[in-house]
């Protein structure tokens, strides 16, 4: 994937044209792997105001009344075609129009019934492809829905979510306190290191590890006309590549007989080759 540095006023022509590239780039990479499920992929990724607000059901707090409301109101499953990997347990709906669920309050003691979130957000944790038993990281895990779709996959024998921002840090300890009952939560861990130093930490320790690393947010801005917003993004990502590389070396210590991709930086520009 290429992370573009656009210089330009980010139009919505423009961004529409930009994004089309990259997804053909997607197309020729990944369509073969995720074969009928391709389409839906892509209209995730270029549909912001279905995508946008996904609603993945808890399978702790199985909310059976509002699945069958979700129907009624012209939701769909997330992977309605074939994937290679998609747990059953999993159930994200999305809406066929722009349409936004109220969000639940926090309440000790309860469990919510369902987590808002960018569906978009899911591929990377059905990529990884958990099984009952293993040990994973969540190497930067706050707010915390990244963590929460891990959970709705399988049941870890170990779940290591870690977040190096303190007020991030707390938005991710409320999360799993809302959503994960209290007999699962004694096989997760939550902690505030630095991604970078806990190869050297902790070797070998992990079956797999998902590095949702920092970044400027692209594909929400891409979408946008406010090129004020824009341009502020753009300033911060300058740094970013540097950070991302550094969390991404990690996996070599983490995961000593692990195959990954090779990374490289480029100017202003973030590849995976």
């Amino acid at each position: 994937m290429v992370l573009t540095l656009l210089k330009a006023k980010p139009e919505r022509k423009l961004a529409k044209q930009i994004c089309k590239v990259v997804l053909d780039h997607f197309e020729k990479q990944y369509s073969k792997e995720l074969g009928d499920a391709w389409n839906t992929v892509r209209d995730i990724l270029t549909s912001p105001s279905c995508w946008q607000y996904a609603v993945l059901l808890n399978r702790f707090n199985y909310p059976f009344e509002l699945e069958k409301d979700l129907h009624l109101k012209g939701y769909h499953s997330l992977f309605q075609g074939s994937l290679p990997y998609y747990p059953k347990s999993m159930k994200c709906y999305l809406s066929r129009t722009p349409h936004r669920m109220p969000s639940e309050r926090h309440q000790t003691g309860n469990l919510k019934k369902y987590y808002l979130l960018n569906a978009a957000s899911l591929l990377p944790v059905l990529a990884l492809e958990l099984r009952d038993g293993e040990k994973v990281l969540d190497l930067c895990a706050a707010p915390g829905g990244k963590s929460l779709a891990l959970l709705q996959c399988a049941y870890p024998g170990y779940l290591h979510c870690n977040e190096y921002d303190s007020l991030r840090l707390r938005w991710l300890r409320q999360t799993l306190e809302s959503f994960i009952p209290q007999p699962l939560v004694n096989v997760i861990k939550v902690s505030e290191l630095d991604g970078r130093e806990m190869g050297d930490a902790q070797p070998e320790t992990f079956d797999k590890v998902l590095v949702d690393a920092p970044c400027s947010n692209d594909r929400s801005w891409l979408f946008s006309s406010d090129s004020q917003k824009a341009a502020c993004r753009i300033s911060q990502r300058r740094n970013l590549p540097l950070l991302q590389m550094e969390l991404l070396r990690i996996w070599s210590a983490l995961l000593h007989r692990c195959q990954y991709d090779s990374w490289a930086i480029r100017g202003n520009q973030f590849f995976s080759l």
